[in-house]
């Protein structure tokens, strides 16, 4: 069953068809599987092959086209009309002769909205050059227009549903990180503390579960934490390691992303030190969060308190984030960055992530929030430090 009110979905389609009158859009093609899950609640795990979400101005609700075997996983999950279930033979997968794009657009000359202005999301993940030049070729009388964003804007800002969805993500976080420090150890193997990550993050809480997240967790340790993006390995974890773990709970493929730093023994000053600028400037971070306030500011708050201890970082610190997909939970609107003049709402919910990375080691400490009336709630709650175990 939909996992929101139908209400809900009707709310936030015309959102995306006022987004879409604005820019003189008649139809909307939708790659995104987080978008279209936004749209319409479909959630399977099955866009390793093509499948399309239409959103027309003059349509009451979208169409999903896909798979046809996929296509009743949308009784299931999606909110849709059965007649609003478009599925495509078998055939059309894996072959060199047909593909699904064709079909889409047999579907959209059947139903009349081969022409207009046709709005695609170009620089998503999903939409191919492929797809692009098989429908530009096929629905040659319209105009084609980029409309990446479009309906990732529209989901910026969370219904009450969405928050709470994300509080038990938070929740969820919260308890691996706890298992990650409970389970590290001298000559405990990295991906054995992962496995127990894994675990609370699957199994979740007593009150309710979790579920994979869109990627799967950052963790490394000593020099590799100089790289963000690292996995981590089967080596044993040895006394005087940093071990690094940016994770994510998840409920419902709402996340909440949370990261901590671990170390086993003794720590030097230097690692002490980094750990307190950073949680100063993650402090001031959320101190300056309120409606009306923009990202540029929020990153003015955290470049104050480094440039006064001599700290130097040249990345954004932080993104919007939500309902995620593979390969990201970011929702790619906005950056916590200097200069980014994105107005913050009521709403809306960001991973700050202010990480300081070295020749020979990396810091992190980061919180998930959402923006309130008066300021931040941040949805985990874990200690704003190196997180010592001895």
């Amino acid at each position: 069953m939909p996992l929101f009110e139908r209400s809900e979905f009707l709310s936030r389609l015309r959102l995306v068809k006022r987004a879409m009158a604005d820019r003189d859009i008649d139809l909307l093609l939708v790659a995104s599987p987080a978008n279209q899950n936004w749209l319409t609640g479909y959630d399977g795990w099955s866009f390793y092959t093509p499948q399309m979400v239409v959103v027309a101005a003059d349509l009451d609700e979208p169409v999903w086209i896909g798979r046809k075997m996929d296509a009743v996983g949308a009784k299931f999950t999606a909110y849709l009309a059965a007649e609003n279930v478009v599925p495509y033979p078998d055939r059309f997968v894996g072959s060199d002769s047909l593909h699904p794009m064709d079909f889409v657009a047999d579907t959209l000359i059947a139903m009349g909205l081969e022409k207009g202005r046709i709005g695609v999301e170009t620089d998503d993940y999903y939409y191919t050059a492929r797809w692009d030049h098989i429908l530009r070729a096929r629905l040659d009388k319209a105009r084609f227009e980029d409309a990446f964003l479009l309906v990732n804007r529209c989901r910026m800002v969370k219904s009450e549903r969405e928050l709470t969805y994300m509080r038990q993500a938070g929740q969820i976080a919260t308890a691996a990180q706890r298992a990650a420090f409970e389970a590290a150890e001298p000559g405990v193997r990295q991906c054995d503390v992962m496995a127990e990550v894994y675990r609370v993050t699957t199994s979740g809480l007593p009150e309710f579960g979790g579920t994979f997240p869109c990627k799967p967790p950052n963790a490394m340790a000593n020099e590799m934490c100089s790289a963000p993006h690292l996995s981590w390995t089967d080596d044993p974890l040895a006394e005087g390691d940093i071990f690094y773990i940016e994770l994510g709970g998840v409920r419902h493929r709402y996340h909440s992303p949370l990261s901590r730093c671990i170390y086993l023994g003794t720590p030097p000053d230097e690692l002490g030190r980094l750990s307190d600028v950073i949680a100063e400037g993650l402090e001031a971070v959320l101190a300056a969060v309120r409606p009306g306030a923009t990202c540029g500011e929020l990153a003015e708050a955290w470049q104050r308190v480094i440039t006064r201890h001599g700290v130097e970082k040249d990345s954004r610190i932080g993104y919007p984030v939500g309902l995620g997909y593979p390969p990201t939970w970011g929702e790619l609107t906005a950056s916590l960055r200097i200069g980014d003049m994105t107005v913050l709402e009521a709403g809306m919910t960001f991973h700050c992530i202010p990480s300081i990375w070295r020749e020979s080691y990396g810091m992190t400490i980061s919180e998930t929030f959402a923006v309130t009336g008066t300021g931040a709630e941040c949805f985990a709650q874990s200690p704003r430090r190196l997180l010592v175990k001895q």
